[in-house]
């Protein structure tokens, strides 16, 4: 873990671990899939991308909780506008077919 109480180091970690954790969780499904362990047939076209990527979000929650326990606030307020800037990107790409 970086040990920099600075807002470029939060986000930094705020937006490396979203993606790099939706890259290995569509590794993981798509592998799960050619096993035949998961299908995903009868879903909406991109319902799995999409579900990835917002858990892939939420998994910024992790870090924001270990920065709050150090009292490192400028490195919760970088994870803070990192997970607020992908959450926008995943409503302006995934939100527009939802609604």
């Amino acid at each position: 873990m970086l040990n920099r109480n600075e807002i470029w180091a939060g986000l930094v970690f705020g937006i490396l671990l979203p993606v790099f954790s939706f890259v290995l969780l569509y590794q993981v499904f798509s592998l799960l899939e050619v096993k035949g362990a998961a299908s995903g047939a009868g879903f909406s076209p991109n319902f799995r991308e999409r579900t990835l990527a917002i858990v892939a979000i939420a998994l910024n929650m992790i870090p924001l909780n270990i920065f709050r326990r150090r009292r490192w606030d400028l490195s919760m307020r970088g994870v803070v506008i990192a997970t607020g800037v992908l959450a926008f990107v995943w409503l302006f790409k995934y939100g527009i077919g939802l609604f």
